[in-house]
């Protein structure tokens, strides 16, 4: 009875809680907004140094204590470079953000946004980027599924924080923008084949989760839907994604950038 009880009280204080997996576009900050700001232009000055048209990048939106084992990011999405308008109608270079981001008031959906580098930091948990520079031609094919708005044609906006990216029964950031990197690559947007293809050559990280808690999630969160695997829960990663590029020699440069990275790097260069 007692056990019974546990479980009872756990499932409904889980249904009570919000389930964000720092994958929103909304949130408070952690750090001033000064201190965000210059962190985002540092992570543009980087990536633009080493000729990056177009990246992956991922942030932190949880603590890192309470991410389970192998997942380093909560959230990924492809950075181009673009003319941005600015408030008073000018135009200036930097990178426009193509997000996935789970719905804040309703979880278990997403939609497709693009924001801003200072947007994109505005709630992390810490100062970290991590970042996956494709090859030139990769970018270039990027480039060209994007303005095609293949970002669009595969995206299923019902949302799973741990979707298998090997079907396409729900869908987060991550295994979103595996799909774009693959319909870019494989030139199609036929899901099927998208599939088959990540089933023949994607290695997905394996989720270090309780049962348990799997268990309850799926039950009473529709946002962590354990239906769409079988047996081992498998997820894309911003790892997982920069391992395949480099796999298969896709992958031109990737790092994770802190400030203290970005200081020590810049103290090396005055030496």
């Amino acid at each position: 009875m007692r056990k019974l009880l546990f479980i009872v009280l756990a499932a409904l204080s889980l249904k009570s809680a919000q389930v964000h997996a720092g994958s929103t576009q909304t949130g408070e900050p952690k750090f001033q907004p000064k201190e965000i700001a210059h962190f985002a232009k540092q992570v543009e000055r980087y990536s633009a140094a080493k000729r990056a048209h177009v990246f992956i990048i991922a942030r932190v939106g949880q603590p890192q204590d309470s991410l389970p084992k192998g997942v380093e990011f909560t959230h990924v999405a492809l950075a181009v470079y673009s003319q941005i308008t600015m408030a008073n109608g000018e135009k200036k270079p930097g990178y426009a953000i193509h997000n996935l981001y789970q719905l804040h008031d309703d979880p278990a959906k997403s939609s497709l946004i693009i924001d801003y580098p200072t947007d994109f930091f505005w709630a992390v948990e810490e100062l970290k980027a991590g970042i996956a520079i494709p090859t030139l031609a990769v970018q270039k094919q990027l480039l060209d599924a994007i303005n095609d708005e293949v970002p669009k044609k595969v995206h299923n906006p019902r949302y799973s924080l741990i979707a298998n990216p090997f079907n396409n029964q729900r869908q987060n950031c991550t295994e979103h923008t595996l799909n774009i990197i693959n319909a870019a690559l494989y030139k199609t947007t036929d899901m099927a084949q998208l599939k088959a293809n990540t089933q023949a050559y994607f290695e997905a990280q394996s989720l270090s989760v309780s049962p348990f808690k799997l268990f309850l999630g799926s039950v009473f969160r529709d946002e962590i839907y354990k239906k769409d695997h079988k047996g081992a829960v498998n997820i894309a990663t911003f790892t997982t994604i920069k391992n395949y590029l480099a796999k298969h020699n896709l992958l031109a440069h990737s790092a994770i950038i802190t400030p203290d990275m970005l200081l020590n790097a810049q103290n090396s260069q005055e030496m």
